[in-house]
Formats: C-alpha cells, sequence, structure tokens
C-alpha cells in the first residue's frame, strides 16, 4: 500500500517537475530558440492551429527564427498570430517565408522575465507542497483505519517529505539555471 503511495506521489512530482521544464522552455532568453513559439496557435481555416503545424520552423542563425508555412495562404495569419502573442516579437514575411528577428533583451525585460521564472517556479513549488499534503493525508487514514503501525506512519510521512525535497530542489535548480540565463548578457 505504501510503496504504492510512495510511487503515485513521485510520478505527480515528476510531473510537476516537467511542467515547470516546458513551461521555462517557452520564456524566451535573447537567443532565437523554437519553443518561444510553442504557445502560439494560428487561425487555419477556422481553427486554432499549433504554428509548428502549419510551418516549418528553422533557425538560420541565433538571432532569427524562419517560419515557412506548407499553405502560402497562412502567411498573414502566422504573422497576426505572432505579434498578437505577448513575446514582444515583430514579424515580417517576404511571400513565402515570415522572419522573425529575435532582438536582444533589455536590461529591465530580462528583470521582468527572471521575476517571470521565479513566479513560475513558486507555483510549481506550492503544487508540489499540495501533493505531498495530500499523500501526508492519505497516509494518516491508512493508519487511522489501522491499515498501518504508528512506526510506519512516522517512516512514511519521513519518505513523502523526502521526495518533496528532492522535488523541489529540482525545480529551485531549474529556476535558477534559467534565470542565469536570461540575466546572462
Amino acid at each position: 500500500m505504501l510503496n504504492e503511495l510512495y510511487a503515485q506521489t513521485d510520478k505527480k512530482m515528476k510531473d510537476q517537475v516537467d511542467r515547470l521544464r516546458h513551461n521555462l522552455a517557452t520564456i524566451r532568453t535573447g537567443r532565437a530558440s523554437l519553443s518561444i513559439l510553442e504557445p502560439i496557435t494560428v487561425e487555419y481555416y477556422g481553427q486554432p492551429t499549433p504554428l509548428n503545424q502549419v510551418a516549418s520552423l528553422s533557425i538560420p542563425d541565433p538571432t532569427l527564427i524562419v517560419a515557412q508555412p506548407w499553405d502560402i495562404s497562412v502567411l498573414g495569419a502566422i504573422e497576426k498570430a505572432i505579434l498578437k502573442s505577448d513575446l514582444g516579437l515583430n514579424p515580417s514575411n517576404d511571400g513565402k517565408v515570415v522572419r522573425i528577428p529575435i532582438p536582444p533583451l533589455t536590461e529591465e525585460r530580462r528583470k521582468e522575465l527572471a521575476k517571470k521564472v521565479h513566479h513560475v517556479a513558486e507555483d510549481e513549488r506550492t503544487i508540489v507542497r499540495q501533493i505531498r499534503r495530500d499523500a501526508n493525508e492519505q497516509v494518516k487514514k491508512l493508519e487511522k483505519d489501522k491499515q498501518v503501525s504508528q512506526d510506519d506512519e512516522k517512516r512514511a510521512l519521513e519518505h513523502v517529505q523526502k521526495l518533496t525535497d528532492q522535488h523541489i530542489k529540482q525545480i529551485d535548480e531549474l529556476a535558477k539555471k534559467k534565470e542565469q540565463e536570461i540575466l546572462a548578457i
């Protein structure tokens, strides 16, 4: 019973760390990265469609992303979708491809993005703590129902805390690395 609880708790916490990894990848750092375009959807035949499903994306140099649509009629929609996003990018099209220059970040924008990283990481830490609380409640319920001994309950609570500490440490490391990446000029 407890091993199953540990496995479920560990999986839920790992999912949050993976979610943080994904969320951090979408925050721009001043260098071209296709992951910053992941949240962008393009209106394609009346349906919101992810940008990477309507165009081929490439990075010819560190300060430029090129989106080459498979259907030329969607060029304008790609441009509008990028402009509407809160990424602060100004795409331009030449009738065949959309060029998205990645401007260098200002010091003020770097600090804003670092705060955003901190906020996103704190949200994930909070969710990991909620997972810990839920697991602890399940352990206490098992002890109350006399399915585990008090000693087993104590060991289980310690094990859940170790899992929590381990995952929060991973979250902190990911956030710190991303913050350093953003603040590096």
